[in-house]
């Protein structure tokens, strides 16, 4: 297979359960494929009129019910608890400041950043808009908390944020996790949804064949 000129685009959000759901099969198949550069944009998920406290989105515990009977995903007894007290503020927005802070200084790491922040909330609980989330994620991949806090509480993330939503408006994407294969200037959906490992694998072998 020549994967010359080739790259990896994945666009999320981080308050997307399906996309928390499908973080670990990412996560194997780009371990089998280190040569394949990986960029992650943030889509925006809940950002403008969207944005709007967890109770807004009745369909959500039914929703993650089916991702964890589909992929295994865990969702953890705190964030279980913001859940059923319905209140936290779903914020693309600030989640994808954050994620563009982390994102700043370890960008050969950003889907790792990107499975920590989901954890951070899926399973601990954590809200994505309070720097403390992100001094412990920066603290757990051994970058600078100082740094990363700074970064996200300054302008330079929220035109980071906007360039990702630009960039995904530019692609026409409107669903979250979305994989796409870049060859040259063409762009490839490679994958999404509850597709495992292994599916996107015979997918990119596929679209190379």
């Amino acid at each position: 297979m020549n994967k010359e000129g080739m790259s990896l685009l994945y666009i999320w959000d981080a308050y997307c359960g399906w996309c928390y759901g499908f973080s670990r099969s990412l996560g194997e198949f780009h371990a089998k494929h280190p040569e394949l550069s990986l960029t992650v944009l943030s889509g925006g998920l809940f950002a403008g009129e969207r944005k709007l406290p967890i109770d807004s989105f009745p369909h959500i515990p039914e929703a993650n019910k089916r991702i964890s009977q589909l992929t295994g995903a865990e969702f953890g007894e705190s964030y279980q608890t913001l859940l059923e007290e319905g209140g936290i503020l779903l914020d693309s927005e600030a989640a994808a400041e954050g994620f563009a802070a982390l994102r700043h200084f370890a960008p050969d790491r950003a889907y790792h950043l990107a499975a920590s922040m989901q954890h951070k909330f899926y399973y601990e609980g954590k809200s994505l808009r309070d720097p403390e989330t992100y001094r412990e994620i920066a603290v757990e991949n051994r970058l600078d908390p100082d740094a990363v806090e700074a970064r996200f509480e300054s302008v330079d993330s929220t035109a980071d944020a906007r360039a990702d939503f630009a960039k995904v408006q530019q692609l026409d994407i409107h669903s979250y996790p979305t994989l796409l294969l870049k060859k040259g200037d063409e762009v490839i959906g490679l994958g999404g949804g509850v597709m495992t490992a292994e599916k996107i694998e015979a997918r990119l072998e596929q679209i190379l064949s």
